[in-house]
C-alpha cells in the first residue's frame, strides 16, 4: 500500500448488454496495488444492468461457516466466513471479529490484497449506518474499551508502517495515522489504535479456548466515495497482506500464531467457507514460490493451457515488474488477465466450443448460449506457475452464468481484460472451491481443488508438517447473520438505481 496515492482494485465484474437483462450487484473488493503507477486506474465497483432477480436466489443464505479446526502446540485461530463470490448476491467474502473490552462484534471483508485492518470509528464522517447484507454495523469507540490505547509516532509499529507506506505521522498531534486514497476517488483516513483482538483457538484434542492478543489497527474517521454506500457495507477491511502492520504479521511476531494462513471459499449454496491462521493439510496440495520483494502475493505465472494446449503467449507478458505481474487477491470478485494474454485465452475457449454452443460477442464480452451442462462442453484451463505447479480451472472457475434466453443459459467469460495493462489478478472466481495456503514463513502459496463444505485437517506447525487434529466441522452460531433473512427490498432498490451503467 502507498499512502496518499495508491490504487486499490475493489471489483470489476462485467456488465453485459441489456439483450441478456443481466443484473450484477455492486461488489466491494479490495486489492491495493501499491507498487504500481498511478496511471493504473482500477475501479472498485461493478455497475448494474437491469434484470429481475429471482427471490429464491436473494434468500440464499451465507450459511456455511466452517472451521472448528485443529492444530499443534499453539492452536489454530479460526474465523467464521460468510458471503459469496456470486455477483448476483454478495460478491465478497467477510468475517466477524471481536475487538475491545468488553468485546464488540465487527464485520470486515477478507482481503489478501491489502495489509491493514481498519474499522469505522465513532464520529466517523461518511461511514455507512446500515448494510444491505443484513448485518449489524458497529463503530469502534476507543473510549468505551478499557484496553484501548492510541498509537503515537514514537511507537515502533508506527515507524515500521511508515517504511511500508501503511502509516504516517503528524508532528503536531504525535498521532500515528493513515490516509488511503483509492483509484476511483473514494478513500478513508484516520488514526491507529491498539486494543485486544479476541481469538477462537482450537487446541490439541479439539478443545476450543478463547484468547486475546493486542493488535494495532486503523480507526477510520473519514470515508468518501463508494465506501459511504450501504448496499454492501461492512464495518471495515481485514487486510491479510504480509507487510508488518497486517494482523497475521503482528500475531506471528508475538509468537501467537505461525506465519501461515489458509482459506477455502465455498462457491455455491450461499457461500461461506473456512479461514484459519494455520496451514490446511491436504495430500494433493501443490506449491509455487512467491515472487520476492513484492508488496502483494505475486506469483510467477509462466503459461496458460486450454484443453491441454499451451497458448502462444510470450512468457514476458506474465513477468513481474513495477506495472505488471500476477496477484492473488481475495478482495476481487472476478479475475483479470494481462491485456496481451486475454484475446488468445478467449479465442482458444471459443474455438474449442464453437461447434457445440452459440458464441455471442457483445461490447467486448464473450458469451455463449448453452442448452446443456457446461462441464460437458467447456475445456479445463491450466494456469502454469514456476516450480511446475499448475492451477486447474474447471469451466465454473472462468465462466459466469447469466440469465436464460429461449431456454438456453447464457454463460460469459468471467475473466476480464484491463485495457493496456499487464496485470493478472486471481480473484474469488478462481479462488473459490479450492484450498489456498499462504505460507509466509517459507514464502510460497499452495492450492488444490476442494469441496470447501467438507472438513479439513489443519496444523499450526508448518516447519515439521505435523498435524495432531482432524475433522474440522461446521461452526454453530445462533446469532450469526446466516440465520437472518436478507433484505430483498434494499437489494432491488439498489439494482434499479444503478441499472444501465456500463463496465469500463
Amino acid at each position: 500500500m502507498v499512502l496518499q496515492s495508491f490504487v486499490r482494485e475493489r471489483e470489476m465484474a462485467a456488465v453485459f448488454p441489456a439483450l441478456f437483462m443481466i443484473t450484477v450487484l455492486v461488489l466491494e473488493a479490495a486489492v491495493v496495488v501499491g507498487g504500481f503507477p498511478a496511471a493504473l486506474q482500477l475501479e472498485r465497483r461493478v455497475p448494474l444492468a437491469t434484470h429481475e432477480l429471482e427471490l429464491s436466489r436473494l434468500r440464499e443464505r451465507d450459511r456455511v461457516r466452517h472451521g472448528r479446526l485443529l492444530q499443534s502446540s499453539g492452536g489454530v485461530v479460526d474465523f467464521p466466513v460468510q458471503g459469496t463470490y456470486d455477483p448476483f448476491l454478495v460478491g465478497l467474502y467477510y468475517t466477524k471479529i471481536q475487538l475491545g473490552s468488553p468485546p464488540r462484534d465487527f464485520y470486515v471483508q477478507i482481503d489478501t490484497g491489502s495489509d491493514v485492518l481498519w474499522i469505522g470509528c465513532n464520529s466517523c464522517n461518511g461511514c455507512p449506518q446500515s448494510s444491505g447484507l443484513q448485518i449489524q454495523l458497529n463503530l469502534y469507540d476507543p473510549g468505551s474499551s478499557s484496553t484501548a490505547s492510541l498509537v503515537s509516532c514514537s511507537d515502533q509499529r508506527c515507524s515500521a508502517g511508515v517504511q511500508s507506506s501503511d502509516s504516517g505521522c503528524s508532528g503536531q498531534s504525535n498521532q500515528c495515522s493513515y490516509t488511503f486514497q483509492y483509484g476511483d476517488g473514494s478513500g478513508t483516513s484516520g488514526y491507529y489504535a491498539s486494543d485486544l483482538l479476541h481469538l477462537d483457538t482450537i487446541l490439541e484434542g479439539s478443545m476450543t479456548t478463547k484468547s486475546t492478543a493486542p493488535i494495532m489497527f486503523g480507526c477510520s474517521m473519514l470515508q468518501t466515495g463508494d465506501l459511504t454506500k450501504s448496499d454492501r457495507a461492512v464495518d471495515g477491511i481485514f487486510g491479510f497482506g504480509q507487510q508488518s502492520l497486517s494482523v497475521i504479521s503482528q500475531l506471528s511476531s508475538q509468537g501467537i500464531t505461525p506465519r501461515v494462513f489458509s482459506h477455502c471459499l465455498i462457491g455455491n449454496n450461499g457461500g461461506g467457507g473456512i479461514l484459519v491462521l494455520g496451514e490446511i493439510l491436504e495430500p494433493n496440495m501443490v506449491y509455487t514460490p512467491l515472487v520476492p520483494s513484492q508488496p502483494h502475493y505475486n506469483l510467477d505465472l509462466r503459461s496458460i493451457s486450454v484443453g491441454g494446449q499451451v497458448l502462444s503467449i510470450d512468457p514476458s507478458v506474465f513477468s513481474t515488474s513495477s506495472n505488471q505481474g500476477t496477484i492473488v487477491d481475495s478482495g476481487t470478485t472476478l479475475a483479470y488477465l494481462a491485456d496481451q494474454a486475454y484475446d488468445a485465452f478467449v479465442s482458444a475457449i471459443t474455438n474449442t466450443v464453437s461447434q457445440t454452443v452459440r458464441p455471442v460477442l457483445s461490447k467486448g464480452n464473450q458469451c455463449y448460449l448453452i442448452s446443456s451442462n457446461v462441464t460437458d462442453i467447456f475445456p479445463q484451463v491450466s494456469l502454469n506457475f514456476a516450480g511446475g505447479a499448475s492451477m486447474i480451472l474447471n469451466p465454473q472457475d472462468y465462466l459466469v452464468q447469466q440469465n436464460s434466453i429461449g431456454g438456453a443459459a447464457v454463460w460469459c467469460i468471467g475473466f476480464q481484460k484491463i485495457q493496456g495493462q499487464g496485470i493478472t489478478i486471481l480473484g474469488d472466481l478462481v479462488l473459490k472451491d479450492k484450498i489456498f495456503v499462504y505460507d509466509l514463513a517459507n514464502q510460497r502459496i499452495g492450492w488444490t481443488n476442494y469441496d470447501c463444505s467438507m472438513s479439513v485437517n489443519v496444523t499450526a506447525n508448518v516447519n515439521t508438517g505435523r498435524s495432531e487434529f482432524v475433522n474440522a466441522g461446521q461452526m454453530s452460531d445462533g446469532g450469526s447473520p446466516q440465520n437472518q433473512p436478507r433484505s430483498i427490498k434494499a437489494l432491488l432498490l439498489h439494482m434499479f438505481m444503478l441499472a444501465g451503467l456500463l463496465f469500463l
